[in-house]
């Protein structure tokens, strides 16, 4: 690291270094104008001899010239005096600009790395880079050692009657391990209260009683449940049931974010980028993973090189102000996805206090699933079933984005 440093600052010095010299004996040797014309004015003395020893002037005419071009040559002289440069040295201005230039090569050639380099690492070449990240992937932790690593954390809370319901489900799918319904509710049951390993677990009873009916949204639950349980983390396990996802359906959104971010996880953003930047582009205004995505992809994007990236506009999807997407620029991913909080909240308390389109609440409903907040968004759904009750096609709307939430089938 020592020697780089010498060796760059070294250069930087060597190369401007350079460019002064060439910027001092470019004013030495041309020096005032007057001079140059000082020069020239001479120089036409010498051809009026040479045109009067050839015979191409008369006497006269040579003596006409000689005195208008030694008028000429007083005049430029006294200019020449006046600016105060003698014997050809650069006036003090060049040594300002040479000095200027100096600073601004070294000291801007330290800020552009400090900017976009990585001091303290060595050279990655792209192959090297890709080497590294496909051996991150391949020795990154298990399922299981990624739980053993999550803190202890409170249940989430809910009321008791749920907490009893949810009691009496577990006896029942013990008893009767072959009811699909049963461990189906059991694994949205448990992810709403929080309980992500019981909750996948149920749900690999799911795709063990289906077999080969299971859909690629059974796989891609499954999925979304071990990432939540290893807080956010994508395992090797994880990935292997998101392959199988997508196996069964190539467009599963789910799947297709999971996947985005085990790239990213693993060192491979560019990849991340283009999974995610696509799925964007084709996603409908409230599809579950839109939030997410939205909170990460122009991180994702820089991380990618691209350094100049816009997310797509996407018409329908209720967005921040003007003053919000001014001032998400300057945010953190953590700032950001606090700002899309703050925009579920809104979005929640204006439902609650002054009601809305069913496709408003199925959209809140879907985000609180991805933001994980499964008991909000359980309470949201009850809720949305007293408000459109009478109302099946209303409430069939709302329905999609419990769906999508994981909260119904």
């Amino acid at each position: 690291m020592t020697f780089f440093w010498i060796a760059t600052i070294a250069l930087a010095i060597a190369m401007s270094g350079l460019l002064v010299l060439a910027l001092l004996r470019g004013q030495r040797s041309t020096g005032p104008a007057e001079a140059f014309d000082v020069q020239v004015y001479r120089d036409q003395l010498s051809e009026v001899d040479r045109d009067l020893q050839r015979g191409v002037i008369s006497d006269e005419d040579a003596e006409r010239l000689r005195t208008e071009i030694s008028r000429r040559i007083l005049t430029a002289d006294a200019k020449a005096q006046a600016t105060g440069v003698a014997g050809g040295q650069p006036p003090a201005l060049g040594y300002a600009t040479a000095a200027v230039v100096a600073a601004m090569l070294v000291g801007g050639s330290y800020w552009i790395y400090a900017q976009l380099g990585a001091p303290g690492y060595g050279d990655l070449g792209l192959a090297q880079r890709m080497e590294m990240a496909e051996l991150a992937r391949e020795t990154r932790p298990s399922q299981e050692e990624a739980e053993a690593q999550m803190p202890a954390t409170e249940n989430t809370e809910v009321q008791a009657e749920y907490a009893e319901l949810v009691e009496r489900l577990r006896g029942a799918v013990a008893e009767r391990p072959g009811d699909l319904q049963g461990h189906v509710l059991l694994a949205r049951s448990e992810a709403a209260m929080g309980n992500y390993v019981e909750a996948y677990g149920a749900q690999q009873q799911v795709l063990s009683i289906k077999g080969d009916n299971a859909t690629g949204k059974d796989y891609a639950d499954l999925a979304d449940m071990m990432v939540l349980a290893a807080g956010g983390y994508v395992s090797p396990e994880a990935e292997r049931v998101l392959e199988a996802a997508l196996a069964r359906d190539p467009q599963n959104g789910v799947a297709q974010y999971y996947m985005g971010l085990m790239m990213a996880q693993t060192g491979r953003p560019d990849v991340a980028f283009r999974l995610w930047d696509r799925l964007l582009r084709q996603s409908p205004p409230d599809a579950a993973w839109l939030p997410p995505i939205l909170a990460q992809i122009e991180e994702m994007a820089f991380r990618a090189g691209v350094s100049d990236y816009q997310p797509p506009r996407i018409a329908g999807i209720p967005g921040p102000s003007a003053d919000d997407l001014n001032a998400a620029e300057e945010m953190s991913p953590e700032d950001r996805q606090e700002m899309i909080r703050g925009m579920v909240a809104r979005l929640s308390d204006r439902l609650a206090n002054e009601g809305g389109t069913p496709e408003e609440w199925a959209r809140l409903i879907s985000s609180l699933g991805v933001l994980g907040d499964e008991a909000q968004a359980i309470a949201v759904w009850n809720n949305a079933q007293e408000v459109f009750g009478d109302n099946p096609e209303a409430l069939e709307i709302v329905r999609e984005g419990a769906r999508a939430a994981g909260l119904v089938l």
